[in-house]
């Protein structure tokens, strides 16, 4: 008993390495006596500089995730945090330097990320204002704010429109002007909701390249919700969320032929154990085989086999 006690004080807690951290996530919303659980004990580890992508349908529980990341909304119950901050237990005044500080976040609605009567050049340096964003001298002067935002906007490929008023600008420079924003204070995370939803697929193409610039040139961690598959595709990890629960996730990786030597990419699909040991099978996979209400496990020695409750078991030989 004392060994077992010891062994839990010894073990590393959930996600201890890792940059965000949601252990057993709850939201629950409560509007004229109806109760909607929108996180259902949710799991989810992202690691310092990834660049994933979180999809689910609509309803499934994303963007009131993304919005517990981004400060703009309070966990229910459970465990989350990023970069080290507590998201349950900040204050008023903790989650506004929280959201100046650690986090950037990028709208859909490009009328929502930059002020309408400010340039480009003007929208970046407001964070650094507000935040008194630290030089290493001491707070950011005027000059140095300034150099920052052309160097943002240039990295982005939108240094010409530093000038330029939102209303002057297309649609896919508004965003990648707001990405510019949203990095301006150098964020731990760069969240995106729904970032191309509102532009074709080639100036939907243009601000993943801008989002994947900073996750390479800044080591920024950037995690995006889209319903885009193609975006979703770019990525090397996608997380699928349902009913308020991280279901499964594809992985992605480039491996080598050992004959040919040719490199290809190879995506693999994995569902999610939560700590509780349920998984959620891919809907497709239970639909076409059938499984309802409950399945039959086999164990083997090396893996576990789910079948349809009706299959019947493959006799072991003695």
């Amino acid at each position: 008993m004392e060994r077992r006690a010891a062994d839990r004080r010894t073990r590393p807690a959930f996600g201890h390495d890792a940059l965000i951290s949601c252990d057993r996530l709850v939201r629950i919303f409560s509007t004229d006596g109806v109760e909607v659980q929108a996180l259902q004990g949710l799991d989810l580890l992202v690691r310092e500089g990834e660049l994933m992508a979180l999809v689910g349908a609509s309803g499934s529980g994303k963007s009131t995730l993304m919005n517990i990341l981004a400060g703009l909304d309070e966990p229910t119950a459970g465990a989350a945090s990023v970069a080290g901050r507590d998201l349950l237990t900040m204050g008023a005044k903790e989650r506004l330097a929280y959201r100046r500080e650690v986090v950037g976040f990028v709208w859909q609605q490009t009328a929502r990320n930059l002020l309408p009567y400010l340039t480009a050049a003007q929208n970046v340096t407001l964070p650094m204002q507000l935040r008194g964003a630290p030089g290493p001298d001491g707070p950011r002067s005027r000059r140095a704010r300034s150099e920052r935002a052309v160097e943002l906007l240039g990295m982005l490929e939108v240094a010409d429109c530093r000038d330029r008023r939102p209303h002057q600008m297309s649609g896919g420079q508004q965003q990648r002007a707001a990405i510019a924003v949203a990095l301006a204070n150098n964020p731990s995370v760069l969240l995106a909701d729904e970032p191309t939803g509102e532009l074709d697929s080639h100036t939907a193409e243009q601000i993943f390249a801008a989002f994947r610039t900073a996750n390479e040139q800044l080591g920024t961690t950037v995690v995006i919700v889209t319903h885009d598959q193609a975006v979703a595709g770019e990525v090397r990890r996608t997380v699928a969320i349902r009913d308020g629960r991280t279901s499964t996730e594809v992985l992605r990786r480039t491996e080598v032929d050992a004959t040919t030597g040719e490199e290809s990419l190879v995506a693999r699909e994995y569902a999610m154990l939560d700590r509780a040991g349920r998984l959620q099978l891919p809907a497709e996979y239970t639909e076409s085989l059938g499984m309802r209400d409950r399945v039959l496990l086999e164990r083997e020695e090396d893996h576990i086999g789910v079948w349809p409750a009706d299959h019947s078991p493959t006799p072991h030989p003695e």
